[in-house]
């Protein structure tokens, strides 16, 4: 199973999702892990309450940037409540144990082993928990 979760992760690392800024975006998020360098900046574009758009720009390790990836296909499409809930939801998950709900969103937990890159995984959640939370 962690060659699948592996795998996951470095199919959105190589291959990442959504990768570019949003002109005029409604969220624009940044954040940075001082302690290892990573940078993430989460977009999005809001029509009557959805997350029509979701995309992020960013420099980091293949799991903070896999993880970026995965949410933006993620809250694409969501509510702003069912985004804020797939957030805490996947915090959560980071914090606890793999919820099997999530999806592939569960190879992030596989692979996290050590508490240190714990925070690479959640940092672009962290942002846009953090930009919801100020709309």
């Amino acid at each position: 199973m962690q060659s699948f979760y592996k795998e996951i992760v470095l199919d959105h690392f190589q291959r990442p999702r959504n990768r570019r800024g949003l002109e005029e975006a409604d969220i624009e998020e940044h954040i940075h892990n001082p302690l290892c360098g990573d940078h993430v900046t989460v977009y999005a574009n809001l029509r009557g309450g959805t997350l029509e758009e979701v995309s992020f720009t960013g420099r980091g390790c293949s799991i903070s940037q896999a993880s970026a990836s995965m949410l933006t296909e993620q809250l694409t499409g969501k509510s702003r409540d069912e985004a804020q809930e797939k957030i805490e939801a996947f915090l959560e998950m980071m914090r606890t144990q793999e919820n099997e709900e999530l999806g592939e969103l569960v190879a992030l937990k596989g692979i996290v082993q050590a508490r240190n890159r714990l925070r690479c995984a959640t940092l672009a959640w962290e942002a846009m928990r953090r930009a919801l939370s100020g709309l």
